[in-house]
């Protein structure tokens, strides 16, 4: 069964009411025509039940917009939806990602996250090549993806919508790294469920990193919306040593946008339910809207906190991470660079799922304080402590720069 506009249907019942099942919902593929975006391939979903989003199909199969009952989710940044041909992720030391960063989710990775940095590249097997330069959060975000299906998929009164993808991260001598990705969501619900497995279909071992940039934007992020996580403890801010403290901007509670602000950036050690499940929210008890994120603790141990309130960008991000905010020489240094060998895989399970009204928010609230009481304080103070990560089998007992 689905329940559509208050009612519940079976497949019999809808088909009855509806020429055309893309009358209540479905998928559109589509191409845009105007502006820096154009030619670019998007999958526009609509569920039915007020949930819409876009996945664009040549920016790794990311979701850029995403809204419920016209109300945006999803943050949109002044550089736009652009074409991947026009960025170069190596420009401006490293820092160009940023002119093509826009949208709900920007996948990171797939050999490095976070910062700028230059690594050694003896897995690379080719002489010339003694290092590898990675600009910020790595190459896949601005690879088109090999579009492998779209459409609605039936199964009793159930229907999915559905599409599915291969993003090729490769080089000569060097990786050969695919993103197989697959979106789900359910006509009439109000979840979206991403599916990603990342291969190593060279013969190589390869480093690997991964990372979501989950970008939350007005009107859901705005004065007095606030961050729901079972934090067991702040173990990293950017604030801690430089005093940004002083911007009056904690970790909870969204401020007003003001010119001039600093980002700031907080990595939280997260507790996880009995299954595994790290769920995090942002809530807007004015509008009784909020977005949850669940990840899995094993796929990704590290939670980052991206708030960028300045006037003009105003937005939070939500990152879960494969590795610690130090970044891909702090990985390799302390033994826990993930070393996919030939063939070798890793699988990351993530649901996002919208929270429409007063009950919801509440249960949101109950079921993450259920696993750890988030600090009161909007300041709490750093442990500067980075718990050791897991290893995948493969890793064990390797060292490696």
């Amino acid at each position: 069964m689905m329940r559509l506009y208050g009612t519940e249907h079976t497949s019999a019942s809808l088909a009855q009411r509806t020429g055309s099942l893309s009358q209540v919902g479905g998928i559109r593929l589509a191409t845009l025509e105007d502006g820096a975006g154009r030619g670019m391939r998007v999958l526009d979903f609509t569920t039915g039940s007020g949930l819409s989003f876009t996945v664009s199909v040549d920016r790794a199969m990311d979701i850029s917009t995403l809204s419920h009952n016209g109300r945006a989710i999803g943050w949109q940044s002044a550089a736009g939806m652009r074409h991947p041909a026009l960025n170069d992720a190596d420009d401006e030391d490293g820092l160009g990602w940023n002119r093509g960063f826009t949208g709900f989710l920007a996948t990171c990775g797939l050999d490095h996250i976070l910062g700028p940095e230059t690594v050694p590249a003896d897995c690379y097997g080719y002489p010339r090549k003694a290092t590898v330069t990675h600009g910020l959060h790595g190459r896949i975000s601005s690879t088109p993806a090999r579009l492998t299906g779209y459409g609605e998929a039936w199964e009793g009164d159930t229907c999915t919508l559905l599409a599915e993808g291969v993003v090729v991260q490769a080089t000569l001598f060097g990786e050969v790294l695919h993103l197989h990705r697959r979106i789900e969501a359910d006509l009439g619900g109000n979840e979206i469920r991403l599916n990603d497995r990342v291969v190593n279909a060279g013969f190589s071992e390869t480093p690997h990193m991964f990372m979501y940039h989950i970008n939350i934007g007005y009107p859901l992020l705005d004065y007095k919306s606030e961050f729901l996580a079972p934090i067991r403890a702040v173990i990293h801010a950017t604030h801690a040593e430089t005093k940004l403290d002083r911007q009056g901007i904690g970790y909870r509670t969204v401020p007003e946008p003001r010119v001039g602000l600093s980002e700031q950036v907080w990595q939280h050690d997260m507790g996880a339910d009995a299954a595994g499940q790290v769920p995090m929210a942002l809530v807007n008890d004015r509008l009784k809207l909020g977005v949850e994120i669940t990840t899995r603790k094993d796929q990704f141990p590290v939670s980052l906190q991206w708030q960028n309130f300045r006037a003009g960008d105003y937005v939070l991000g939500l990152e879960p991470a494969t590795h610690h905010m130090p970044g891909n020489r702090f990985a390799r240094e302390r033994g826990e660079m993930i070393w996919l060998s030939a063939g070798e895989e890793r699988c990351y399970e993530t649901r996002i799922r919208l929270l429409n009204g007063s009950d919801d928010l509440t249960a949101a609230r109950t079921r993450i304080s259920a696993i750890a009481q988030q600090p009161d304080t909007e300041y709490p103070a750093p442990t500067g402590t980075y718990p050791k990560l897991y290893n995948a089998p493969s890793n064990s007992g390797k060292q490696r720069t």
